[in-house]
């Protein structure tokens, strides 16, 4: 008798499995292109010395870098730009030779919103449906970044959960859609995830200060880490690297559970909120940029996005909606008027 061949699974299935989903040709050449370009121009029109820039890491320096900064709270619905601790001296600007282009550890928080092309990009027909594809009924969009990696500098990315800085309630909402505008590999510093984390609690939130917001303490650093869970074994890493991660084999990423996800130009990496990822530093010479979109479920879904969370758009501000039934584009349409 013949083996019984397994069913194959879809991309809701293998999503709702691993947590994270692999969409091989998501976007096309040109497409990209597009948005390298764009960002080339960005950087052009940004001075460096005018605005001064802070370092943005995700190691233990992240309260100090981004939790005492308005440049950064403020970036949450515009174009900012923000500095690879390899590029710059003690003062803050840039070490001499190295060019602005090649300084940047990434830019954003508001392509989304204040740029037409990656604004395209993100209301585009492949976007809102995959999203309403993989379950999203009301999905809104909070965030978006431009990551730069950048060759030889690229930090690393440390273990962390997305629902940590974009937490909602009653439930974990957050969806992370990783576009790979250069090939990433695991010798430039690709995408590490854990299959199944998603299953796990969020470990810690990146919140607003109380003291410093509520209390009126300006000493005090405008964000904070707020542990929830250190009962998991991911605790351990949190915020760092499992052992042994930096050797040539990696085995302490494996040893973990993490599993490479290693792109090619155009492909999408969808990532679940809680789910465990990270990537390493970029040591070779070769770019690995990526443009990354963060949604949430909305509140017609009884969804809530929390007041704490350091990301929030001036009063009056929504979201934008990336719902895929025509209420989407009528906005747009309208706004456009």
């Amino acid at each position: 008798m013949a083996p019984v061949a397994e069913p194959e699974l879809s991309r809701k299935e293998l999503f709702e499995r691993d947590g994270f989903l692999v969409v091989k040709g998501f976007a096309p050449a040109e497409e990209l292109e597009r948005m390298r370009s764009r960002m080339l121009e960005l950087i052009g029109q940004w001075d460096p010395e005018k605005t001064m820039a802070p370092v943005f890491t995700t190691d233990g320096d992240q309260v100090e870098r981004q939790g005492s900064s308005d440049y950064f709270l403020d970036s949450a619905d515009r174009i900012h730009f923000f500095l690879e601790k390899g590029a710059v001296k003690d003062d803050g600007r840039l070490k001499e030779g190295v060019a602005k282009e090649r300084s940047l550890n990434k830019v954003g928080h508001g392509l989304h919103v204040a740029d037409p092309v990656f604004r395209s990009y993100a209301h585009s027909d492949k976007v809102t449906g995959l999203v309403a594809e993989l379950g999203w009924r009301d999905p809104v969009l909070p965030q978006s970044m431009y990551i730069f990696k950048q060759p030889a500098i690229g930090g690393e990315v440390t273990s962390h959960q997305d629902s940590s800085f974009l937490y909602t309630t009653p439930r974990q909402t957050c969806l992370g859609l990783w576009l790979s505008l250069h090939a990433a590999t695991l010798e430039n510093g690709c995408l590490w995830a854990r299959p199944g984390s998603h299953r796990e609690p969020v470990r810690r939130l990146f919140v607003r200060n109380p003291a410093h917001f509520e209390g009126g303490d300006a000493a005090a650093p405008q964000m904070i880490f707020e542990t929830l869970d250190k009962d998991s074994k991911a605790w351990q890493w949190e915020g760092k690297l499992p052992a042994a991660s930096d050797t040539p084999e990696r085995q302490g990423l494996y040893d973990a559970g993490f599993r490479p996800v290693e792109c090619e130009p155009g492909d999408l990496v969808v990532i679940h909120g809680s789910v465990d990822h990270l990537s390493l530093a970029n040591t070779s010479g070769r770019q690995r940029e990526t443009f990354q979109l963060h949604l949430v479920e909305g509140p017609s879904e009884g969804v809530t996005w929390s007041p704490r969370n350091w990301l929030q758009y001036p009063t009056g501000k929504a979201f934008p909606s990336l719902r895929a039934d025509g209420a989407n584009d009528r906005k747009r349409k309208a706004d456009a008027l």
